[in-house]
C-alpha cells in the first residue's frame, strides 16, 4: 500500500538535523506502541522507504534490538546523507496509515542528484 505526501508540510524542522535511530524509535512507539521495521527499497530508478509490518517488540522478530538499530543507523545514513531527513521525520510524525500483516507503508523519497548515487 502506498500513499503520496505533501513535501510542502515538510517546512517544520530543518533538513540539516540528522535523523537518528533513538529519535525514530521514540515516534515510532509514541504512535503505535510498537517499533515497526523500516527498510529501504530500491525499485528502477526509484527509492521507497518501507514501513514494514513486523516490530521489534514481537516475540518472532528475527532480530535482537541491537541488530535491529545497526540496520535502522544504516538506512538513516543513507537518508541524512541524501538529505531526506526532514521529509522522513515529518512523515513518520504525520502518516495516517500503520502497517497491517503482509502490506508496508510506503514513501518514495525525492530524487534529486544526492539520492543518484544511491540508486544503480
Amino acid at each position: 500500500m502506498s500513499f503520496e505526501f505533501n513535501s510542502s508540510n515538510s517546512g517544520s524542522y530543518s533538513s540539516s538535523i540528522p535523523l537518528e535511530a533513538e529519535e525514530v524509535m521514540k515516534c515510532l512507539r509514541r504512535r503505535w506502541g510498537v517499533t515497526y521495521d523500516l527498510r529501504l527499497l530500491i525499485k528502477r530508478d526509484r527509492i521507497y522507504l518501507q514501513m514494514m509490518w513486523g516490530f521489534l517488540e514481537q516475540q518472532s522478530f528475527p532480530i535482537n534490538e541491537e541488530t535491529f538499530k545497526e540496520n535502522l543507523n544504516r538506512i538513516l545514513e543513507i537518508i541524512n546523507r541524501a538529505g531526506q531527513s526532514n521529509f522522513v521525520r515529518n512523515w513518520l510524525e504525520n502518516v495516517k496509515a500503520k502497517p497491517r500483516l503482509g502490506k508496508a507503508i510506503t514513501l518514495a523519497l525525492p530524487m534529486d542528484q544526492r539520492m543518484d548515487e544511491f540508486v544503480l
